[in-house]
């Protein structure tokens, strides 16, 4: 079957939207970073409720203001951030699935929870697929933040929903926790009793230098480790600098790096970190 092409146009954003889907796994030796969603809970409720496979791409949101026009009909849904959604001037629900028809405006307001905001559509945003995916990262992909005039394929083509009265409501709940898993790095054994004892017991907060590369926490630890070689890391691993920062990367890091590693975090708190805010205050569960 010939699939249609509508196009999603960015009328309006502010930094931080992009393209996302799974991301990029086994280029690491070229020194591709992974990529991806930041939030894989969010981003997987989306497509699970679009019935979209499960690598189709979606947009991430990661500021209020944006407004986008979809030249063709199709359906798409909302998890993640909690925020006030309009279409065509109208306040509508974020739950469950929507229907959009041709011109239709969407607009996205202020944050009221949460960070980070995923919009899903049927089989997923049909950008650029490069090293077997269409998440956009500075050096591989032509676009790395969607900017204004923007436009963004999608196929059109799609059995129509029976009509509900019902929404699927996204539980936020899961991205409230305050005690984040994490597990000993490989430099963990190094580390004086003082401060392992800091690092399971402190309770730390997020500053302001936060994106898709990684998260500085405020608190600062003393730090007499050795300078190490460069090492291979991942999204979730915790490096401790030579002035005493913890690092937490995300999924845009880089593939290695000289500081040690000191905990790794898993998927799930990945996602959890992803929608705090600056200033909000965790701690590590071992």
């Amino acid at each position: 079957m010939i699939q249609a092409t509508g196009y999603l146009k960015i009328v309006k954003t502010g930094p931080g939207t992009s393209i996302q889907d799974e991301g990029r796994t086994g280029f690491a030796q070229y020194g591709v970073p992974h990529s991806g969603a930041l939030d894989s809970q969010s981003y997987r409720w989306v497509n699970h409720l679009l019935r979209n496979h499960i690598d189709a791409a979606v947009l991430e949101i990661c500021q209020p203001g944006l407004k986008i026009k979809f030249d063709s009909a199709t359906e798409i849904c909302f998890a993640g951030a909690k925020t006030a959604v309009k279409l065509n001037g109208q306040v509508i629900s974020s739950a469950g699935i929507q229907e959009i028809r041709a011109n239709d405006h969407l607009e996205i307001g202020a944050f009221q929870e949460g960070s980070i905001l995923y919009l899903g559509i049927k089989k997923g945003f049909q950008s650029e697929k490069i090293m077997n995916s269409r998440s956009w990262y500075m050096g591989v992909t032509s676009s790395d933040y969607a900017k204004k005039g923007d436009l963004i394929p999608y196929f059109t083509n799609h059995s129509p929903s029976c009509y509900t009265a019902s929404k699927v409501k996204w539980d936020f709940v899961w991205a409230q926790e305050r005690r984040i898993k994490v597990y000993p790095g490989p430099e963990w054994d190094l580390l004086n009793m003082e401060n392992r004892e800091l690092i399971e017991s402190m309770e730390f907060t997020f500053s302001e230098l936060k994106n898709r590369m990684a998260i500085q926490l405020a608190e600062l630890l003393p730090n007499s480790l050795p300078e190490m070689e460069t090492a291979p890391v991942f999204p979730g691993t915790v490096q401790l600098t030579s002035g005493g920062k913890l690092l937490v990367l995300m999924k845009d890091a880089q593939v290695t790096g000289g500081y040690p590693r000191i905990l790794q975090l898993s998927e799930e708190a990945i996602a959890i970190l992803a929608q705090k805010n600056p200033h909000q205050k965790f701690k590590f569960q071992f």
